[in-house]
């Protein structure tokens, strides 16, 4: 299963949408639970279930890989965000894989909009993993000792997964948008690109770039998820690639790369003075 999720991003439309018929995404929510600005993005109504249109969700879906390959190609980050239970260890664990950031318990009002605020207690979540890991704790009296481990425990649930964040998101991907209306009306006041896995009770105004998909299935949740670190570890990977590029200049990369057959170019010039010289001698013998 863990094969086929990381295997999404990249794949042609009839794999693409194998996989994501495979992994029920096309399941939209009960009929009477709709929101009519989905109506483009359903495809029928199936026992009082509404059915997502795949064909449309394909491209959708390509357009965001495009999106986050793009901007971390760039040295972006995104910032992984789903804090419905469906959703918390496939986000955690799919942005740790890709080296993004992520938020899966609760998204803390001023995540975007105040994180001057935000760094700061980054910082001081930071301060107190180094003081344990010193065993500073064991010096303090038993009581401070085990507020300070609280304070810790706490801030690494609600933000450990921003901790080397020192600047905001290139873009924000979010399961189920209308759970995570805070973080949506954060990232649009600051202009920050929202995708979003958007099931058919939501708002497809609430994406940039919209995925119009079943987000409560563990299996589709982890699926398109991890389409979406496959993304960005492609886009990381080619920022690598530039940095590298940029850090070496070109007249050294083409000095080095004669110097790779400096060596066969004197042996090559030995090989025909020795042949030349038994040539010579031959001559000489004839004569």
């Amino acid at each position: 299963m863990e094969t086929t999720a990381t295997s999404i991003h990249g794949q042609p439309p009839g794999v693409t949408l194998k996989a994501l018929l495979e992994a029920g995404v096309h399941f939209g929510h009960q009929a009477k639970r709709w929101n009519p600005k989905m109506k483009p993005y359903i495809f029928a109504e199936r026992n009082g279930i509404h059915i997502i249109d795949l064909q449309q969700t394909v491209p959708l879906l390509a357009a965001a890989h495009d999106f986050v390959v793009d901007a971390t190609s760039r040295g972006g980050k995104i910032l992984f965000v789903g804090t419905k239970k469906q959703a918390q260890d496939v986000v955690e664990r799919e942005a740790k894989r890709s080296g993004q950031y992520y938020v899966n318990r609760r998204w803390l009002g001023g995540t975007l909009t105040n994180f001057v605020t935000i760094r700061n207690r980054l910082r001081y979540m930071k301060q107190l993993q180094a003081e344990l890991a010193r065993g500073a704790f064991d010096q303090l009296p038993k009581q401070e000792a085990a507020g300070k481990m609280a304070e810790l425990e706490r801030l690494e649930r609600t933000l450990g997964g921003m901790r080397d964040m020192t600047q905001l998101p290139a873009g924000i991907f979010i399961i189920d948008p209308k759970r995570e209306q805070l973080a949506v009306h954060e990232a649009r006041r600051l202009s920050i690109p929202v995708i979003a896995v958007t099931d058919t009770n939501c708002d497809p105004d609430d994406a940039d770039f919209l995925i119009p998909a079943n987000d409560d299935a563990i299996r589709a949740v982890r699926l398109l998820t991890a389409g979406i670190a496959d993304a960005a570890i492609e886009g990381q990977t080619r920022y690598e690639i530039a940095q590298v590029d940029r850090e070496i200049p070109a007249e050294s990369r083409r000095s080095d790369f004669a110097d790779l057959f400096a060596g066969e170019d004197d042996g090559a010039d030995l090989v025909t003075a020795d042949v030349g010289a038994g040539a010579d001698g031959e001559a000489q013998d004839q004569l």
